[in-house]
């Protein structure tokens, strides 16, 4: 077409002026504007000739969820829903809403492997807060979501697993060393106990200040006991059978702690507005709730331990918060010491 469109003529010749005013032909002119049209046309031959390529080589490539689409179903190659749930899991971890609908469905229908309603209700979950409205029947019809998701969303364990030492240059010795002689042994029975929870110690240490300042004594309006504050409910539900005992008191307070960094993954905020709120009202207000004294608390722990992320122990709370699992497998990790 380009070739047709730009046949090459010979241009007209060149007037030039002559010394006496009369314009006279340049010689060559017409030749030299052939093989300059031939030449532009040549050129614009190929670069269509390239542009046309890409687009055929674009259009032969399949996007990620045609090609798990074409997985699932058979539809021009061979069937394999086990690499279709593969290809939908790569497309959703990029934000994929689609993909994320459609793993759902597999899940839901055991498609490409076992029968998981929890996992599918996570993904219908998260499609739906992404504004795809089948997603959202999906998900109310399976009960909401669970906090399963596929492992394929997850970060790698090696990820999840980071110890804290390497990363955080803060000094346990330099802590304790600044603080009143009165302090100090019970600061020192929150840091020696917390590597035992999978607790950093340095967040340990920063609950404790902020909920007793290091006094075993102290008991809150709320009846509330101790370095960590335990109330007797929560006292009871991790075996502290002695809730004035500085030791059980720090070891039950530990344990509570673990849990909540299970079950928010790692999230720091999180955990810490929970140890003060409880579990149920973060869950409730899907993060922080805007009480006054929490959000006063949670600023106070995280002047002193400022990373985003801790590591944890999925075992220590199987049944994580859903909006969070939900939320953190498409997220962005945070800083993590």
């Amino acid at each position: 077409m380009i070739a047709r469109a730009l046949r090459c003529r010979a241009w007209p010749a060149v007037a030039r002026p002559r010394g006496d005013g009369v314009p006279a032909l340049s010689p060559g002119a017409g030749i030299a504007g052939r093989l300059l049209c031939c030449g532009v046309g040549a050129m614009l031959l190929g670069a269509g000739q390239v542009a046309a390529h890409e687009r055929r080589s674009a259009a032969a490539e399949p996007s990620r969820l045609e090609l798990a689409r074409a997985l699932e179903h058979g539809e021009g190659v061979a069937r394999d829903p086990v690499r279709a749930r593969a290809v939908y899991c790569d497309a959703a971890r990029d934000g994929d809403v689609e993909a994320m609908h459609a793993l759902g469905w597999m899940y839901a229908n055991g498609r490409g492997g076992a029968r998981d309603d929890g996992i599918a209700g996570t993904l219908f979950a998260m499609a739906a807060s992404r504004g795809h409205v089948q997603a959202g029947n999906m998900m109310r019809l399976l009960g909401g979501r669970r906090g399963e998701v596929p492992a394929c969303l997850l970060p790698p364990p090696a990820d999840r697993g980071r110890r804290l030492a390497g990363r955080d240059e803060w000094r346990v010795e330099e802590y304790l060393a600044r603080l009143p002689a009165v302090q100090q042994p019970h600061a020192r029975l929150v840091a020696s106990l917390a590597g035992e929870y999978g607790v950093a110690p340095r967040l340990a240490l920063a609950i404790a200040q902020a909920e007793s300042d290091f006094d075993p004594t102290a008991v809150s309006l709320r009846n509330a006991v101790g370095l960590m504050q335990l109330i007797a409910v929560t006292a009871e539900r991790f075996g502290v059978t002695d809730i004035d005992d500085p030791e059980q008191n720090v070891r039950g307070g530990l344990a509570y702690l673990r849990w909540l960094l299970a079950y928010f993954r790692g999230q720091v905020t999180l955990a810490v507005a929970a140890y003060n709120a409880g579990e149920g009202a973060v869950d409730r207000f899907r993060g922080v709730p805007p009480y006054p004294e929490t959000r006063r608390y949670v600023n106070k722990v995280r002047a002193r331990f400022p990373f985003d992320r801790h590591a944890y122990d999925e075992t220590a709370a199987p049944g994580a918060a859903s909006f969070v699992v939900a939320g953190q497998a498409l997220a962005g990790a945070g800083s993590e010491p």
